[in-house]
């Protein structure tokens, strides 16, 4: 998101934008200011992201979950924008900072200007309410306590823009000729030399000049400074005319970056996709990667126990595996019980050790049996057949212990695929309360400042033929899709022996098609533990051949008469298929 990219990014958002009015402020995270406006063409959400790793300004369509009580500066923006007009979405020239000025009302009812502004500086990236005489109200990352400090941001102090870069000048103010490039010798690499000379130029862009007037993108700039620079007048041009192409570059299926124009040299092995508008392009791009962000932070007090309760369990498995192995050693006990109560005429008090011939064995071989020289022969035997008593006994636990054990390891398991797939705020309190309820975690205390939020329900899509498909987000709602709301008819769906969601093809009364059985089943691949993966096996069945054991833990059940589809997941099917709310 450099300056050029962001001039694109503006022209496209004000367009949108200005003149609208503001009906709602919403703080999402720490970094996220959500603007609800009633545009010219509609409503929209205009999305400030002062996140270092991803800042930007943008038209949005992902919801977002806000907290149960807005934060400080929520309120404040709250406050001063809300009701407010939109006038004006500016930049000052080739910086990376976006200006939206609002025309509201003051307490006493005149008509004031304030500022609203993003400066997407790397990691010093903050976000800034002016008041109508340019003093800050606030900002998001306050900074500069000691007032010595080259540029201090705190509360009633007037703004100024960032200090300009030393020893760089506008793009938009070339010079003609080459002569412009002399302080730079001839073996100076072209990307260097743009991004050393020119304000507002990204490494990405940089090396795209290069390759586009030397044909690679890491060429020294020898004697065709003058091409380089033919070809940055001819980008401005087109930037000016708003000759742009938001693009994404993929490798591997994965977004590695994107620009407002096709970028050629990374040859075939980079994926260009093109988008019709920068929101959309953002959207795909920072979309899954944040909220996974955002749920991970915010799931950290969640994932923490469950990962030291599993391996707890992973130790005392190992033990009870253990102990259950030196039981298989039970018959030689008994075996040396029979055999010192044959040979009780033979023996005497005192005796170390008891050397007979073994009858159990077919080549009746000789056979050495410990003693303890202070017990009676008689005491002896009695020792060896309690020993193989207590031993058969701790077999017959301990299997049932590891089939216990195994399940709850299943189950914990299950809750931390669950937390991967989280969403937001709900879906983790969801969560949370699952975990309360099965001992993991303990009740919280009753707080004055917590809200009871409601609960999100499973995910609904629709198959292309018209079925509705409901997919849990976690065990309390697989629970209560599978064996409260669905009915015998309807089609149950899981990955085999893999983590993953219940999903309920509702009939209602209808035998479904085979593409919405396949549909479904690609939903349940995809919301499991295999989703990265290939030809993934889901089961699916009539409800009635679904059932939950007694006592049985959150979202476990036992199934019979099914059948097996191989199938692969598809994100794209997933988008395609949810229902718009």
């Amino acid at each position: 998101m450099d300056a050029l990219c962001l001039s694109a990014l503006l022209r496209e958002t004000g367009e949108a934008v200005v003149g609208g009015r503001i009906d709602k402020v919403y703080q999402p995270s720490r970094d996220e200011i959500l603007l609800h406006i009633r545009g010219k063409e509609g409503p929209c959400r205009l999305l400030f992201s002062a996140d270092p790793t991803g800042a930007r300004l943008q038209l949005t369509d992902l919801p977002r979950e806000n907290p149960a009580e807005p934060p400080m500066f929520c309120m404040l923006l709250r406050k001063h924008l809300t009701g407010g007009r939109i006038t004006a979405l500016t930049q000052p020239p080739m910086e990376r900072i976006a200006e939206l000025t609002v025309e509201t009302s003051n307490e006493m009812g005149d008509k004031v200007s304030r500022r609203l502004l993003l400066e997407a500086t790397g990691r010093k990236t903050n976000l800034l309410l002016l008041d109508e005489t340019g003093r800050i109200a606030d900002c998001l990352r306050r900074s500069g306590g000691d007032l010595t400090q080259v540029r201090p941001l705190l509360p009633g102090m007037f703004y100024n823009y960032p200090p300009a870069q030393e020893g760089k000048v506008p793009p938009t103010d070339l010079p003609e000729g080459s002569d412009a490039l002399a302080p730079y010798g001839p073996d100076t690499p072209a990307d260097k030399l743009l991004l050393d000379r020119f304000m507002g130029l990204s490494p990405l862009i940089a090396r795209e000049l290069a390759f586009e007037a030397f044909g690679d993108s890491t060429a020294p700039v020898g004697a065709g400074a003058g091409a380089l620079l033919d070809k940055l007048r001819a980008l401005l041009a087109k930037l000016e005319a708003g000759e742009v192409q938001p693009t994404m570059l993929r490798r591997e299926d994965r977004p590695v970056d994107f620009s407002f124009r096709p970028i050629l040299q990374y040859g075939p092995g980079t994926e260009l996709r093109a988008y019709p508008s920068f929101s959309a392009l953002l959207d795909d791009y920072y979309g899954q990667r944040e909220t996974a962000r955002r749920v991970q932070q915010r799931g950290k007090d969640l994932i923490k126990p469950l990962t030291a309760a599993r391996d707890r369990l992973a130790r005392k498995l190992a033990l009870q595996e253990k102990e259950l192995a030196e039981t298989g050693k039970r018959e030689a006990y008994r075996v040396a019980g029979d055999l010192i109560t044959s040979n009780l005429y033979r023996m005497e008090r005192g005796m170390q050790v008891l050397k007979t011939e073994n009858f159990y064995d077919p080549d009746c071989q000789e056979i050495e049996i410990p003693l303890d020289p202070l017990k009676t022969p008689q005491q002896n035997a009695a020792h060896y057949y309690k020993r193989y008593t207590k031993a058969k006994t701790a077999q017959e636990m301990l299997t049932l212990q590891l089939e216990k054990g195994r399940g709850e390891q299943r189950y914990l398991d299950s809750v931390l695929d669950s937390l991967s797939r989280a969403e937001g705020d709900r879906d983790l309190e969801e969560i949370r309360q699952e975990l309360v309820e099965t001992g993991y975690l303990r009740r919280r205390a009753k707080a004055k400042d917590r809200m009871k939020r409601p609960s999100t329900g499973p995910l609904e899509f629709r198959s292309t033929a018209g079925f509705r498909i409901s997919v849990g987000r976690n065990n309390l709602q697989n629970d209560l899709l599978t064996t409260k709301r669905a009915s015998k008819g309807d089609y149950w769906f899981h990955t085999q022996k893999i983590h993953g969601s219940h999903v309920i093809l509702w009939t209602e009364g209808q035998k479904p098609d085979p593409q919405s059985l396949q549909e479904a089943a690609m939903l349940a691949a995809w919301f499991s533990q295999g989703r990265e993966g290939k030809k993934v096996p889901v089961d699916y069945s009539p409800v009635k051949f679904v059932k939950k054991p007694a006592g049985a833990r959150p979202g476990m059940v036992i199934y019979t008469t099914y059948q097996t589809a191989y199938v692969d997941p598809d994100p794209a099917l997933a988008e395609r298929l949810k229902e718009k709310k």
